[in-house]
């Protein structure tokens, strides 16, 4: 009797992994540079714009390259929830529609999480080793947030 219900289970479980194989999330599609893109909003040097396509825009951007793995589910919907949370944090195509406080707060966050090891993940730079940041590349990242936190005026009715 407990092998039939095991052999049942067994059943179930391969045909909902083979139905959720038919579920396929929306993607970032977009590879032209946005109109509202952080590097149209404030200055953004080619060397730490590099950084940030390299370690930051597959989750923070509409530009999301996607490993071949993730056509398989349910681990590109995992995925896909993974993006859309990091783009819900801080979108780099849509800064320039943010306020200048939320810009400076976002300004603030990538200088501390970048400074404490925090972005990019663990997780991300395990499997994606050219996102790991080399500390030249922590420091100007920092630096650079840093510098563009202190330009960044926010009108007196907005304080």
């Amino acid at each position: 009797m407990k092998n039939i219900n095991m052999k049942k289970i067994g059943i179930a479980l391969f045909a909902i992994l083979v139905l959720i194989q038919f579920i396929r999330p929306e993607r970032n599609g977009s590879w032209e540079k946005s109109e509202n893109d952080i590097s149209l909003a404030i200055n953004v040097p080619s060397d730490v714009y590099q950084i940030l396509q390299t370690s930051c825009y597959d989750c923070h951007s509409n530009h999301t390259t996607y490993p071949w793995y993730t056509n398989i589910q349910p681990i590109g919907l995992w995925m896909q929830h993974h993006v859309d949370e990091g783009k819900e944090e801080l979108n780099f195509s849509e800064f320039k529609t943010y306020k200048p406080k939320r810009q400076k707060h976002k300004l603030e966050e990538i200088a501390e999480q970048v400074n404490e090891y925090e972005m990019p993940l663990s997780s991300y730079t395990l499997i994606h080793k050219n996102a790991v940041l080399t500390p030249e590349q922590n420091v100007a990242l920092v630096s650079w947030a840093k510098q563009e936190f202190d330009k960044i005026v926010i009108p007196v009715e907005a304080k």
